[in-house]
């Protein structure tokens, strides 16, 4: 499962979560078997190829439609900051899905 975060830093352990209108970087998780596969990190969204299934966003106030209709599930890390802290809710479900109006 590839899942898209928007990031201040390209640095796994030292980076965090950011708002979509502050992004610096993005970062592309392979998720699988219930661990981080591979990660890696982009300039700019555009510049992923790779099927994107998931997107985590940091408010749910976030503008995140284009994500919606393009199919991809929507997911809000509120109280997470660091990366790993949103894959390690992700894992656990503790995130918001705002495709079914959380």
């Amino acid at each position: 499962m590839n899942i898209l975060i928007p990031a201040d830093i390209a640095d796994m352990e030292e980076g965090k979560i950011t708002l979509l209108d502050e992004v610096k970087t993005w970062v592309l998780i392979d998720f699988d078997l219930g661990k981080i596969q591979s990660y890696k990190f982009y300039d700019t969204k555009e510049e992923i190829t790779d099927y994107i299934e998931v997107v985590i966003v940091k408010d749910h106030k976030e503008y995140v439609w284009p994500y919606m209709e393009e199919g991809i599930a929507v997911l809000v890390a509120p109280m997470q900051l660091y990366l790993e802290d949103v894959m390690e809710a992700f894992l656990f479900k503790e995130l918001h899905d705002l495709n079914i109006g959380n």
